[in-house]
């Protein structure tokens, strides 16, 4: 494997997971438009933020632990699946397609953890 692939698989899923937390956070802002006083509009925006939180404490781990990412993304598509059940083909698409694609991502960087950090395990 060269470098430069060495370099785009060890980036690729950890800058996609920054940029689906970005995505799912433009969700939350719907809280403005409820009419809600300040304080309630500050909790419905942190309640609206959690799964946001949870995208990113995940790639907090998966940064270091590349199998976290290739077990927990997965399952945070499926629990979407789940939770959600009856909507539109294409939210689920747009929402749990990106974290099945993260998540082999981050499989395939830690099967090729020794190639991509050749320091592990030294």
């Amino acid at each position: 494997m060269n470098e430069r692939t060495k370099y785009i698989l060890f980036w690729t899923p950890r800058v996609l997971a920054i940029l689906f937390a970005g995505f799912i956070s433009i969700f939350a802002f719907d809280v403005f438009d409820g009419g809600y006083n300040f304080w309630e509009t500050i909790l419905a925006l942190l309640i609206h933020l959690i799964p946001t939180a949870v995208v990113l404490l995940v790639l907090a781990l998966s940064w270091r632990w590349e199998w976290i990412g290739g077990i927990m993304y997965p399952v945070l598509g499926i629990l979407y699946l789940i939770a959600f059940e009856g909507q539109h083909w294409s939210a689920y698409l747009l929402i749990a397609g990106p974290l099945f694609l993260i998540g082999a991502l981050f499989w395939l960087n830690w099967l090729y953890r020794m190639e991509l950090h050749p320091k592990v395990g030294m």
